[in-house]
């Protein structure tokens, strides 16, 4: 079984890269990527560089039995455009390419982004709607590709297509990746061990799993015979009360409507990448049932919402990283001259 893996470089693609080494079923591993990384993950993989907003990949899905397509752009922020287009306009090729080449299996990383507003005190399964946060470009975007694969699964109903919709996902290697996409160069990550203190922002409930969870969970859509959508998170939801413990911080109260102002404020003055708009996403989030991965899929994560997170933190502390593009630690001068997410 031959698996094209789109954006494999990444926090999730490189554990998904890594879960597919080792499932017996999958004999060689395709890993595209826009730039390649010196990165070997094992005897089954190869690299081809390509840009999914610019180049024509039926080619190279051509004779795959499935195509995992988890390239995505988050930043910049501040040029909704250039994300639009890599990241709506870059899956409708290759959805049109998985077409072409007549893929049998697409499994596509939609996200708990995707999901409209919904309840805190609660979860919810896959049938709750996905029309996103309208004022956050990664909700809209999400959301957007969503309605895409609705009109590929009518048009192409032979073609077995999984969406992934998972809660928010953490790894010690993409600490670094994570800093500079979402806190920006001001952030002290050596320093995140332990953080004075942390917002209890009313509905700031989040949840959070391993990206080595994410990508078992990617491999079992591959090898079985399953279609549809996928919540996918661990225990236990996180509040501030959470937070607070895994920081070692006390809580201060704080409304929503101070704390996105003081983002807002921080993101116009170009101090950090992320827009106001992506903290009220958060706050609006609803909790995902994961009931469906766990009995359909047959999947289980082996490390906790707060387990994840923790070494997340850990890896910010002793700048950690992989050796791909996206996951390289470092990276200072280039998110100064790129205007804190005003440039890819």
């Amino acid at each position: 079984m031959r698996v094209i893996v789109v954006g494999a470089t990444g926090n999730v693609g490189t554990s998904v890269v890594q879960a597919l080494e080792a499932e017996p079923q999958i004999t060689s591993i395709v890993g595209v990527a826009r730039r390649r990384p010196r990165w070997n993950p094992g005897p089954k993989t190869t690299w081809h560089a390509a840009d999914v907003a610019e180049d024509d990949l039926t080619a190279v899905f051509e004779g795959a039995a499935a195509v995992v397509h988890l390239a995505w752009l988050f930043q910049p922020t501040r040029d909704p455009a250039t994300t639009w287009r890599a990241n709506v306009l870059g899956s409708m090729a290759v959805f049109r390419s998985v077409a072409q080449a007549r893929v049998p299996v697409v499994v596509h990383a939609s996200s708990v982004g995707a999901y409209s507003p919904g309840p805190k005190d609660r979860a919810v399964d896959e049938s709750w709607p996905t029309h996103g946060w309208p004022r956050a470009a990664y909700g809209r975007e999400k959301a957007y590709v969503e309605r895409v694969l609705d009109v590929f699964e009518r048009d192409h109903p032979d073609t077995r297509v999984v969406r992934m919709r998972p809660a928010f996902i953490f790894k010690r290697e993409a600490a670094s990746e994570q800093r500079r996409l979402f806190g920006g160069p001001f952030v002290p990550g050596r320093m995140m061990r332990r953080v004075p203190v942390i917002p209890d922002i009313p509905g700031l409930r989040v949840q959070a799993l391993h990206a080595s969870d994410a990508a078992q969970a990617y491999r079992l859509a591959v090898v079985s015979d399953v279609s549809g959508a996928f919540n996918l998170a661990a225990e236990p939801v996180l509040g501030p009360a959470e937070l607070a413990g895994l920081f070692g911080a006390r809580l201060v109260p704080l409304s929503p409507w101070l704390a996105r102002t003081a983002v807002a404020a921080g993101w116009h003055a170009r101090l950090i990448p992320s827009s106001p708009g992506l903290l009220e996403m958060a706050l609006n989030l609803p909790i995902l049932d994961t009931t469906r991965a766990r009995t359909e899929l047959g999947w289980q994560p082996r490390y906790g919402a707060a387990q994840a997170m923790r070494e997340m933190l850990d890896g910010l502390a002793g700048g950690a990283g992989m050796d791909t593009p996206p996951l390289a630690p470092g990276h200072l001068k280039e998110e100064f001259t790129t205007g804190v997410g005003a440039k890819p």
